[in-house]
């Protein structure tokens, strides 16, 4: 098969995919329901929704939970299911997603984006498989992931997700899962003077959503610098980057939608969540 032949043979669609950026819960959230854990619901709904209008063909997830030296692309057909947390009770590992995989659109990614490297050595980890349970439950969409390359500059990660921005005229749904806040340490930042109400993490979230609605690229990029609040949001890149990709498949003229957000329920944990529309 010759580069790009699988892309070219998805047909270009009337409507252009959206672009979705997920928190994916804490492990802890895995074993409630719907009807007890409100994001799971918010995904339910979404998915509903992008099946009455849309023709999926793909699923691409950059999660926070595969992290990588260099980017790559998983290629198999037969999707793992990953349980990357430790030490919860046996009820946490009874879940069961077999959504496949999708090869040849993959390897047709690699071809199509230098630099991006093919292999079978995983799944679908914690930050894919809760979110897609609820979105499409029924498990009937492929599903594929991109690493996160740990040590690239957040920059880097932009102009990649600029690089996907193709796939969804040709049916690919790309998500980002993540947490836009997200420090689970327990520490908090130093109280402010002057500041009698609200917390830091309500801030921080209200200016990140201006952020992202104004288009503000460069100071999203440089996320742990322009704003006082970021360094201990995200004191390591894995769970906001994902955002950077988000952004970058993005047109600068999409509507965007927070179809889920809530205060926290753990230190610094944001649950935001959204969705675009053309």
């Amino acid at each position: 098969m010759g580069p790009l032949k699988t892309l070219e043979s998805l047909p270009v669609q009337n409507r252009k995919l959206p672009v979705m950026f997920s928190c994916h819960g804490s492990p802890f959230q895995i074993i409630r329901s719907r009807e007890e854990y409100p994001l799971w619901q918010a995904l339910y709904d979404v998915g509903r929704d992008l099946e009455r209008e849309y023709e999926i063909k793909a699923v691409l997830v950059v999660s926070a939970h595969w992290l990588s030296e260099g980017t790559y692309i998983n290629t198999s057909q037969d999707q793992e299911q990953i349980f990357d947390y430790r030490g919860f009770p046996e009820e946490f590992y009874q879940f069961s997603y077999k959504a496949q995989g999708a090869p040849k659109i993959a390897s047709d990614i690699q071809e199509l984006i230098p630099g991006v490297k093919a292999t079978a050595d995983w799944g679908l980890d914690h930050g894919t498989w809760p979110v897609l349970m609820h979105l499409f439950p029924e498990a009937n969409v492929p599903v594929f992931q991109m690493s996160v390359f740990y040590d690239a500059d957040p920059e880097y990660h932009y102009k990649l997700g600029k690089q996907l921005r193709t796939l969804r005229e040709r049916g690919v749904l790309i998500i980002g899962s993540g947490a836009l806040i997200h420090n689970t340490s327990g520490k908090s930042p130093k109280p402010r003077v002057g500041k009698s109400s609200g917390t830091g993490e309500d801030e921080y979230d209200r200016w990140l959503v201006k952020q992202i609605d104004e288009r503000n690229i460069s100071n999203l990029i440089n996320y742990q610098t322009s704003h006082e609040f970021g360094l201990f949001a995200a004191p390591t890149p894995d769970h906001f980057v994902p955002v950077l990709y988000c952004l970058g498949a993005m047109d600068e003229d999409e509507k965007i939608e927070y179809f889920y957000s809530r205060e926290s329920v753990m230190p610094s944990f944001g649950e935001r969540s959204f969705i675009t529309r053309s």
